[in-house]
């Protein structure tokens, strides 16, 4: 590690199997917890390239505990955070009322490291059972359509990380990995990055993947479509820029999509948008990221997405699928 860390000082670049060796050392306890700490701290102070990205992801798809899921043919929509929004749990919400859709979810979460709640926290808080069992998993995607994939359950090899991490309390390169590493290995996905630099690595290193994708940057910074400006898309076929207008929505300001300070109002604010008791502009933004997800996974309008996402507020249909998880 002395030697990796040298040339990462001097600015060198590691190639993707360096960087892959690297994660692999990290996640066998090669290396202390003050080496660690500075490798990740490497990648605070300056972009990560290309490479690098490459070989972290290979690494931690190695490492992890894969669950096959491919025959519900599912999405995932998963955002990498550290945009430093404090949005509330949009991704989580949109993740229901797409299952509503009837487009199967594999939603992949964390607990949150750089905000307040992450996707685990919320589910955790209102009763969802983490478990890496298949069984469970392909039961709760035949009676509900979703099912959540707790990220540290399948990627063991990151214990060495996460309290680091959690010390740290600041954005690394792993809120980067977190929608690339779901152990289901969704062919379809919708993503949402921190910035558009972000945005074009994930589209190279997705072309080269058979996944069905769209990437996800909205242009004021939040990883998801925020409606509070335009958003840029990037999916296999094509490169657009979504705006407001095209939900037939108005814009919207930061403060209407602000998350809870903590875990129990982020979880109130999560069943009240579900309950229909969501403001228009927390009702507006859910549907407009459940309708691209939806849009992605089988072509439906974006027009007709959105609408048949409002409905599944309106009519209890999204909220009924929180409901039947809590159940199972």
């Amino acid at each position: 590690m002395k030697d990796i860390l040298n040339r990462l000082i001097l600015h060198e670049a590691l190639n993707a199997k360096e960087a892959k060796e690297v994660l692999i050392g990290i996640a066998n306890a090669k290396y202390n917890v003050s080496q660690i700490a500075s490798f990740l701290t490497v990648y605070m102070m300056r972009s990560i390239q290309l490479e690098e990205l490459e070989g972290f992801r290979d690494a931690l798809l190695e490492l992890c505990v894969p669950v096959d899921l491919s025959q519900y043919n599912p999405i995932d929509l998963c955002g990498t955070g550290g945009d430093g929004k404090d949005t509330f749990n949009i991704s989580t919400l949109a993740s229901f009322v797409t299952a509503a859709q009837g487009v199967k979810v594999t939603k992949h979460g964390n607990y949150g490291v750089s905000s307040s709640c992450g996707s685990s926290n919320v589910m955790e808080a209102l009763g969802i059972k983490f478990t890496a069992d298949k069984d469970f998993l392909e039961k709760a995607l035949d009676q509900v359509g979703i099912c959540v994939l707790h990220a540290p359950l399948f990627h063991p090899a990151m214990k060495q990380v996460a309290p680091i991490r959690k010390a740290l309390g600041v954005k690394t390169f792993f809120n980067m990995l977190g929608p690339m590493v779901n152990p289901a290995f969704p062919k379809n996905q919708m993503v949402g990055v921190f910035n558009l630099e972000l945005a074009r690595m994930y589209a190279y290193l997705y072309q080269k993947t058979d996944k069905n994708f769209s990437i996800v940057h909205a242009l004021d910074g939040y990883d998801e479509v925020s409606l509070t400006g335009d958003t840029k898309v990037i999916s296999r076929q094509s490169e657009r820029v979504l705006r407001p207008e095209d939900f037939q929505v108005s814009r919207l300001a930061a403060e209407d999509i602000a998350g809870g300070e903590s875990v129990a109002s982020a979880a109130k604010i999560f069943v009240d948008i579900l309950s229909g008791k969501g403001t228009s502009a927390q009702n507006h933004v859910v549907c407009a990221n459940a309708a691209l997800a939806v849009n992605t996974a089988t072509g439906v309008g974006l027009e007709t997405a959105f609408e048949r996402a409002m409905d599944s507020l309106k009519n209890g249909a999204a909220l009924k699928k929180l409901q039947q998880l809590q159940a199972l």
